[in-house]
């Protein structure tokens, strides 16, 4: 199983639908957005396998939380939490520094990810890997991840 993890689209929708595009092209089967997608028109583009959480430039909440509605998508709130194939997954956009600590530091989950900082990056503590998959806006290369389940290798790929 192949996830596609996006984080900070901030309404480009020219880069959200290459990053999705590609995403497809290679098989994603599972889409999480970390955050901060700003607006209902661009949750239109993602497809009904999308999982969503609340970032901090997320003003327009019910605008955002009927289109996720309207494509079937799932709104998880402040952080998701997904096991899939056998791992455990949780995601937040990491704005809330407290809560992002204590899902680092639960030891709780394989994968944690991340965006906020449009930095994409890579630690681990303890079993949990935390990833920052980088943004889409706001950054000089456009980047996001594809989490391979069964190896658990992670792609950072570049969106033009």
């Amino acid at each position: 199983m192949l996830i596609a993890v996006i984080s900070d689209t901030h309404s480009r929708t020219v880069s959200v639908q290459s990053a999705l595009d590609i995403a497809q092209a290679r098989g994603a089967e599972v889409i999480l957005h970390c955050g901060d997608i700003c607006d209902d028109e661009t949750v239109h583009l993602f497809p009904a396998r999308t999982h969503f959480v609340w970032g901090n430039c997320d003003y327009l909440r019910d605008d955002i939380e009927r289109a996720i509605t309207d494509i079937g998508g799932t709104l998880h709130g402040d952080w998701g939490q997904l096991e899939l194939a056998n791992r455990s997954i949780a995601f937040v956009h990491g704005d809330n520094r407290m809560l992002l600590s204590e899902l680092e530091y639960a030891d709780a989950f394989d994968f944690l990810f991340h965006g906020h900082t449009h930095v994409a990056k890579e630690h681990r503590v303890g079993r949990t890997r935390v990833i920052n998959p980088g943004a889409l806006q706001r950054v000089a290369v456009r980047t996001f991840v594809l989490l391979d389940m069964a190896t658990g290798e992670v792609e950072s790929i570049t969106v033009d």
